[in-house]
């Protein structure tokens, strides 16, 4: 059994504690009313840690340490599909007592990237988090972390199979895996030899997404159907829906046609909408954006791919946190998000808004499905 005896804590380490311990024991209103004492036993840093430790035993927390601070490098700062990111960040940092920043480009421009990378190591980050959408952009940034001892860790995109990074780990998906199963998944639709398949890019060459075509590119082929990758935005600078229209105008052949970026998804899901092409043009999509998971509910997309965002901010900060409370000892680890294919059968909870999709910044806890597909 515990014991009363009085055991002094840090200031800095209690005051986490009693974070901690308020929001678990239902908030303020609660603190308020039901428990009545709570303030006394919080009320100075000296109090009993045995006592605390007792009263909030499901809530166990690492020595005291520094308010790591940690930087993420983005390519799309703006786009929708890293809300989700952003609240793994968030959640993680909240969970250490860390901090964070959000930066990089808007536009995938890899120069304004490194500039932000650079920062991060004149700021002394203590990790430093970046897509790698360019084979070599970030080589020299990524050894110039390494030799001032902050960790990198790539997430969402990678450099290309047997280019050398030197980064420590990858968190993401394997898109040319990834791309390889979605083939797999179009050919099961019954589409073959002769068939047309387009797929749909928004900046060709990427590292974020060139691979899931790459992966693709080879089932279909083998499978003798014809196949052509669009791109849209980054090739004319058009919205992605005129450029997918216009494409279209000139290949009505088409059997089936599958978005690899979140924008291109909604694109083809509203045009095969607006142009009554459901069961003429076979659709799919990338992420699970609104307007994709409405297109596979509505029989307008056969099916997307989930590669869960949220793992993607709140792993690598996680990892960070233990590579600096560990002084180094526990090292970033690769991570693969996932491939998961969402089809109308499940679809269902990714309607409903929720934090771990980015579909709304509430705290809440979601009931776990009743079975797991498989």
């Amino acid at each position: 059994m515990a014991s009363d005896k009085q055991v002094e804590v840090s200031k800095e380490r209690w005051e986490f504690s009693r974070r901690r311990f308020l929001r678990y024991v239902g908030g303020a209103a609660a603190a308020g009313s039901a428990y009545g004492g709570l303030a006394a036993m919080l009320g100075t840093p000296g109090a009993s840690a045995a006592r605390l430790a007792r009263e909030a035993s499901d809530t166990a927390f690492f020595a005291a340490h520094p308010k790591y601070h940690f930087v993420m490098v983005n390519h799309v700062t703006t786009n929708s599909f890293f809300t989700a990111t952003i609240y793994g960040i968030q959640d993680a940092c909240a969970i250490t007592g860390c901090s964070y920043q959000w930066t990089g480009s808007q536009n995938s421009i890899s120069s304004q990237m490194v500039s932000a990378f650079n920062t991060a190591i004149a700021g002394k980050a203590n990790g430093i988090g970046c897509c790698l959408i360019d084979n070599t952009a970030f080589n020299t940034p990524v050894d110039t972390a390494l030799s001032h001892g902050i960790p990198v860790i790539a997430y969402n995109a990678d450099v290309s199979a047997g280019v050398v990074n030197h980064r420590q780990a990858y968190v993401g998906q394997n898109n040319l895996t990834a791309g390889a199963a979605v083939a797999q998944q179009i050919l099961n639709t019954g589409v073959g030899k002769g068939d047309l398949v387009a797929g749909i890019i928004a900046t060709p060459g990427t590292g974020n997404i060139q691979p899931r075509i790459d992966g693709a590119k080879p089932v279909l082929t083998k499978a003798g159907v014809d196949f052509v990758e669009v791109g849209t935005s980054a090739t004319e600078g058009s919205p992605e829906y005129n450029k997918i229209a216009a494409w279209y105008a000139g290949h009505k052949n088409v059997k089936f046609m599958f978005g690899v970026d979140s924008g291109d998804s909604d694109a083809i899901a509203q045009f095969i909408a607006n142009n009554k092409l459901k069961g003429k043009v076979g659709g799919a999509g990338w992420d699970v954006g609104t307007p994709v998971i409405q297109g596979i509910q509505a029989g307008n997309l056969t099916f997307t791919i989930d590669q869960q965002a949220y793992l993607q901010g709140f792993d690598p900060i996680m990892q960070f946190f233990l590579f600096n409370v560990s002084g180094g000892l526990m090292k970033p680890t690769n991570t693969d998000t996932g491939l998961g294919i969402v089809v109308k059968a499940t679809a269902a909870p990714y309607v409903a808004t929720n934090r771990f999709e980015g579909t709304s910044a509430k705290q809440q806890t979601l009931k776990p499905p009743a079975s797991i597909p498989h």
